[in-house]
């Protein structure tokens, strides 16, 4: 039996952990864009460019729960 240092198996934990925060953040813009979408918003894009590229779990977060009620991108994504 071949045994992994502790070391090791903690490096591989935490680089599991930060694919599924990578892959769930990218999930997240896109239901923020498919809202956007669905609601006949538009982006430029250089916005369409900004959200999929943010790599702020918490500002992703927050667009998800503005996108279904706002009219324009500027609007989304102003600060508050």
């Amino acid at each position: 039996m071949v045994t992994i240092p502790m070391a090791l198996r903690a490096e591989a934990r935490e680089a599991g952990r930060q694919t599924v925060r990578v892959e769930t953040r990218a999930r997240l813009v896109r239901a923020v864009l498919a809202f956007l979408d669905g609601n006949g918003v538009r982006l430029s894009d250089e916005e369409r460019a900004r959200l999929s590229s943010c790599t702020d779990d918490a500002l992703v977060e927050s667009w998800l729960f503005k996108a279904p009620f706002v009219s324009s991108a500027s609007e989304l994504l102003e600060e508050d």
